[in-house]
């Protein structure tokens, strides 16, 4: 059985899988932000440069799990924001990201986490990063009362 202890936000011990059961954890990357950012924009942008992790897989048939956690709010009652992960240049969500939060009166936000596993089918390195955007009209932040982190885990194919 995999286990793994976060301390202050960061990976501490990491143990395989038995033979047989999954893949085998192969490295891990992870980063945090405690700044609040905030935008307005109607694009996903990237919202902060420190929620990124850049991982550079073994081999072409590794697995990448990233997994994203940040405080997100809309600051425009029934205006919502969408926080998502990209590769590089791709969104790994749709137009609407991977996290809605709609604004219903100061109920527009929360815990944004969210977990993917990526088949980025390279050894070239890859980034890893939190993108935020934007109704019309509404603004959005990441990161208040609570710190945002970002972790990437290979994966053996």
């Amino acid at each position: 059985m995999a286990i793994i202890t976060l301390n202050n936000n960061s990976i501490s011990n990491i143990t395989s899988l038995p033979t047989g059961v999954g893949g085998k954890v192969l490295q891990v990357v992870s980063a945090t932000d405690a700044t609040e950012r905030t935008t307005t924009s109607t694009s996903f942008i990237t919202i902060s440069n420190t929620l990124t992790v850049n991982i550079t897989p073994s081999t072409t048939s590794s697995k990448i799990f990233v997994f994203l956690s940040t405080s997100v709010y809309s600051n425009e009652t029934n205006k919502s924001v969408y926080l998502t992960i990209y590769r590089d240049s791709t969104n790994l969500g749709n137009a609407q990201g991977l996290i809605r939060f709609l604004d219903q009166g100061n109920t527009g936000g929360g815990a944004g986490t969210c977990g993917l596993l990526d088949s980025p089918n390279t050894t070239s390195q890859v980034t890893y990063q939190a993108y935020l955007r934007c109704d019309s009209g509404a603004g959005g932040n990441i990161n208040s009362n609570t710190p945002g982190f970002i972790t990437a885990f290979e994966i053996a194919g």
